[in-house]
């Protein structure tokens, strides 16, 4: 007995020596004050950190709004964690600036993934998200009818004369106050994210992807021209708030009446189902050029001081599993990164409330320019808009915004393209 029991310590006490002996993995997360959120990442964290017995993942939140500034400045500083979550559109700045390193998981596990989430920079993968998000056009079906208008689809978007037809019997019958919310209330990269694949669909772009290293043409050639003219428009004829919008009736005004139209994300969507009744989600016009929305949110990658990255990459690819895309999805209301993991929720499975987002995401959606300057490109593009819906003169601000990108990649010696 005393052998046997001998036997039992020794095993006990080896299980707890190796459970001490897991190699801590830091990572941190920009949804610190989000509850929903924090619980479903500590619960993949948990449940990593008990699947195996190599490693410990140990997470710290931040707030979203300091969060880039705070991975800067521990990446001037030496001292960014194993694992960190990142804008998709920054990433590609992060990488070339060394704070990443490419991502190695099985890329098979991501074959089946929307564009959106994937990480792509200089042909390496570096980082993987677990949802992604879409814009739509947001509507009543009684408005669609009181205008007399079609309702466009997935395979037949309104173009862009069915739209302007449309904001103007919206704004003509005298039931609104503005024909569409365009969101102006909402800064920062909601119009990089939200306006430009309007310039998109025009013909133009932030930059020429072609090679990344000017804006020429791009942002000031004949297209872009038509887009601003156009962009101008929707203030002039009064059909938009301006740049001055009340956030409340960003977001409450579209729910109360006063406007016919949004152009909204998905994370709105169910908040708005639950007071309006004959919610569509109708999907982008087209301008010439196709139906675009942006594409890419938050996505997990490693440091490149990681002294870890096998550990790191083991997280990631563990965090990837449906039913975490799925929890995801549920909880904040977001699009599952894969067909697969969209049936295991409640809104976006086949006949869902929000089937269509995962649509739009998979049919219209545009990747933000994946170049390291769009960080300062994407500055540059708000405040050109801003400018002109406030009436500044359409040809002379893009030209202005072009020379100010074109500076910015001559002075980083072309962002490695």
């Amino acid at each position: 007995m005393k052998t046997k029991a001998l036997i039992v310590g020794l095993a006990a006490t080896l299980w707890t020596g190796t459970a001490l002996a897991q190699t801590e993995l830091t990572m941190w997360y920009h949804g610190a004050g989000n509850e929903v959120e924090s619980a479903i990442i500590n619960q993949i964290v948990d449940d990593f950190n008990g699947s195996q017995s190599e490693w410990s993942v140990v997470l710290q939140s931040f707030p979203q709004a300091s969060y880039n500034d705070s991975v800067v400045a521990a990446a001037l500083a030496g001292d960014l964690p194993d694992i960190i979550d990142v804008d998709g559109p920054v990433m590609p700045n992060w990488a070339w600036s060394g704070y990443m390193q490419p991502l190695k998981i099985d890329e098979g596990r991501i074959e089946s993934f929307l564009p959106g989430p994937r990480g792509y920079w200089d042909g390496q993968l570096y980082s993987i998200g677990l949802w992604d998000a879409a814009v739509a056009l947001y509507a009543r079906q009684s408005t669609i009818d009181m205008l007399g208008l079609r309702t466009p689809t997935l395979e037949e978007p309104w173009s862009g004369d069915e739209f302007m037809d449309a904001l103007a019997a919206a704004q003509a019958s005298g039931e609104f106050e503005y024909a569409l919310d365009l969101g102006m209330a909402w800064t920062g990269e909601w119009y990089p994210y939200a306006f430009s694949p309007f310039l998109q669909s025009f013909g133009g772009d932030i930059v020429d992807r072609s090679g990344y290293k000017t804006a020429e043409g791009a942002l000031n050639g004949d297209a872009a021209l038509a887009f601003g003219e156009w962009w101008q428009s929707l203030f002039m004829n009064g059909y938009v708030p301006g740049t001055s919008q009340d956030p409340a009736d960003r977001d409450r005004g579209f729910i109360e009446g006063k406007y016919a139209f949004g152009w909204n994300g998905n994370w709105a969507a169910v908040a708005h189902m639950a007071e309006v009744d004959d919610m569509l989600f109708l999907p982008a016009p087209d301008f010439g050029n196709g139906p675009k929305i942006g594409a890419a949110s938050w996505q997990f990658g490693i440091s490149a001081s990681s002294k870890n990255p096998e550990g790191a990459a083991a997280f990631i690819e563990f965090a990837i599993q449906d039913q975490y895309l799925a929890a995801f999805s549920d909880g904040i209301g977001l699009i599952p990164s894969t067909p697969s993991a969209a049936e295991m929720t409640e809104n976006y499975q086949a006949g869902g409330a929000l089937e269509v987002f995962f649509g739009l995401s998979e049919a219209q959606a545009v990747l933000r320019p994946v170049t390291p300057g769009y960080v300062v490109a994407a500055k540059v593009f708000e405040k050109a808009l801003a400018d002109i819906a406030n009436g500044a003169d359409v040809a002379d601000t893009l030209d202005a915004a072009t020379d100010e990108i074109n500076a910015d990649i001559e002075r980083n010696g072309g962002y490695g393209h």
